[in-house]
């Protein structure tokens, strides 16, 4: 009886004991055991009893489990194994399959995506150097050469480029051209593609119907003329490592923009002081002069950043103004709304950013006001729209002194007319009076509100006949037509303006410096441009001094600002 006890029991904790070593097994290590109740105490009991019972069977079972671990930790470190080399040789292998069999090539940069037959790939975006974009390299594009008291630039070729943008994704070269690029006709663009002029990811392109893709980098090369600026010379005021700061000449931009690259404080710098790595702390606008701040580095553009943040960087003005100015203090705190960025155009209106400016009468000659001016906050155009509103802007200013803002010139904020006509009558009015440039506006801008005008010219039922602009030139020398598809065509003319070519403008061969190569699709070089008048490149206003906690820098008050000065016709 006791036997048969004894074997019966001896079966029960065997059978056991396989349950709990198949369940060991099966798992593919100690730390991801198959589901079971406690098998650290299942595996503790059965030991506890197969001592008491079988001692030598319980040392064979633990012989059998050691190993029993072993070749599977065995295994699953070779299954591991095969599985990153498997996965690395497929790769590899994959690739050089692929590449072998010509089913499309995987490209870096097309987001893991294959290159099917016949498309057309395109590189990653290239990552842009931080810091300062201008070397030596671009200085060396072109010279200076001076003329009638004014600085010109010879003639060069240019490369502009710019990524495809989202709304260009899907749109042919041509449909962009004519959409965004028209400063020039869609013949020339085309002539321009034959001659390896535009080039797409690097490559040439030789006609305008590829179909653009998003990262596309394009690249157009130009032959760029430059409107002249004075000749006078960059006065240094201060220079101590950290700050550099010029006194700088009216009509001279601070920074490349708009048709102004070497015509700039940068280049003018950077080509005859070997200045180079400069950081714009502020600007002045192209037509107003006086003190300009750079930093020499990195850090110290941060520091004066936050102390113009701070509002701890005093700036002074003076500037004249028409009519008798007020004596005493006087301040204005109107808010300032920007109605266009393009032309940073503003105006006071109630929905516009706080600002405030201090003025005090200097002088008074029995015609204009010399007027100190301490903007208190740094809004676009602050002190030219204060001195606006009060009924007194600044002499010679092409913008807030136009009568394109009615019988009282924006007096009061008073204005009858909306933001678009605002534009377009300040477009009209220097057109006709050809001087356009003077409110810097790119060609494409002058376009739009061109376009906009004849849009509601035509809505109003004026003008029969869908599509039709004025006949009157959209930019110095190009007329501007529609054609029956309903697109853009420029076609080179002389303008019919009150001034006639010989005067302002007129076509010959010898239209830029004689050292200079004529291009055969520039349609500027067929043109010779009167040089402007001093009351084109000035505008009577100065940054007289700029004062933080430890420095100041000022310059001597301009000819004009002077008590006695006359306005010469």
């Amino acid at each position: 009886m006791h036997l048969r006890f004894y074997a019966k029991y001896r079966q029960c904790l065997c059978s056991s004991f396989n349950t709990f070593q198949n369940s060991f097994i099966l798992s593919s290590s100690y730390c991801r055991l198959s589901p079971c109740i406690s098998p650290t105490a299942f595996r503790t009991k059965s030991i506890v009893l197969m001592e008491q019972v079988h001692p030598t069977l319980l040392a064979d079972q633990e012989v059998a489990i050691s190993e029993t671990t072993e070749i599977t930790k065995e295994k699953d470190l070779t299954r591991i194994e095969n599985k990153q080399n498997d996965s690395g040789k497929r790769k590899k292998d994959d690739l050089e399959e692929t590449e072998g069999k010509g089913r499309g090539k995987r490209r870096r940069g097309a987001g893991g995506k294959k290159v099917r037959p016949g498309e057309r790939y395109v590189p990653p975006p290239q990552k842009r150097n931080p810091g300062v974009s201008f070397n030596q390299e671009h200085f060396n594009e072109t010279s200076y050469y001076f003329e009638n008291g004014l600085r010109k630039v010879r003639p060069y070729y240019h490369d502009f480029t710019t990524y495809c943008k989202g709304r260009w994704v899907g749109k042919s070269l041509l449909e962009v051209f004519k959409s965004e690029f028209r400063a020039e006709s869609i013949e020339y663009y085309q002539r321009a593609a034959k001659e390896g002029r535009i080039r797409l990811n690097g490559t040439p392109v030789d006609h305008l119907s590829i179909v653009l893709k998003n990262n596309d980098h394009m690249r157009n090369t130009v032959h760029r003329h430059e409107p002249p600026v004075v000749g006078k010379p960059l006065q240094i005021l201060a220079d101590d490592g950290e700050v550099l700061v010029v006194d700088k000449p009216a009509s001279i931009p601070v920074h490349p923009c708009g048709r102004f690259r070497h015509n700039t404080v940068i280049f003018i710098l950077g080509k005859e002081q070997g200045v180079s790595e400069l950081h714009t702390v502020h600007r002045l606008d192209r037509l107003t002069s006086g003190v300009l701040l750079f930093a020499r580095n990195l850090e110290t553009s941060k520091r004066l950043d936050q102390l113009v943040r701070d509002r701890q960087l005093l700036k002074e003005y003076v500037c004249r103004v028409e009519g008798e100015f007020p004596e005493g203090e006087i301040t204005c705190e109107e808010p300032i709304l920007v109605v266009s960025f393009k032309i940073g155009l503003c105006r006071v209106d109630p929905k516009g950013k706080e600002c405030r400016t201090v003025f005090e009468r200097l002088s008074f000659n029995g015609k204009t006001s010399v007027v100190r001016c301490l903007p208190l906050t740094g809004r676009t155009h602050q002190i030219r729209v204060h001195l606006q509103y009060l009924g007194f802007p600044i002499l010679n200013d092409p913008i807030y002194g136009s009568s394109a803002w009615g019988p009282h010139r924006g007096k009061g904020g008073l204005l009858s007319r909306t933001n678009e006509e605002l534009l377009q009558a300040l477009v009209e009015e220097h057109r006709s009076q050809e001087s356009l440039h003077l409110l810097d506006i790119p060609d494409n801008v002058v376009r739009e509100v061109e376009e906009m005008k004849t849009k509601r010219v035509c809505n109003d039922g004026d003008i029969s006949g869908a599509n039709h602009l004025s006949d009157s030139c959209t930019s110095d020398h190009f007329n501007t037509t529609v054609t029956t598809d309903g697109s853009i065509k420029e076609i080179y003319s002389s303008c019919e303006n009150p001034v006639k070519g010989s005067e302002r403008e007129s076509i010959a061969p010898s239209a830029i410096a004689s050292n200079s190569k004529l291009d055969h699709l520039c349609s500027e070089c067929k043109l010779i441009r009167a040089d402007p008048t001093e009351k084109e490149l000035i505008m009577y206003l100065h940054a007289l001094r700029y004062k933080g906690p430890d420095f100041e820098y000022s310059t001597h008050l301009p000819d004009w600002a002077k008590e006695d000065w006359k306005e010469t016709v």
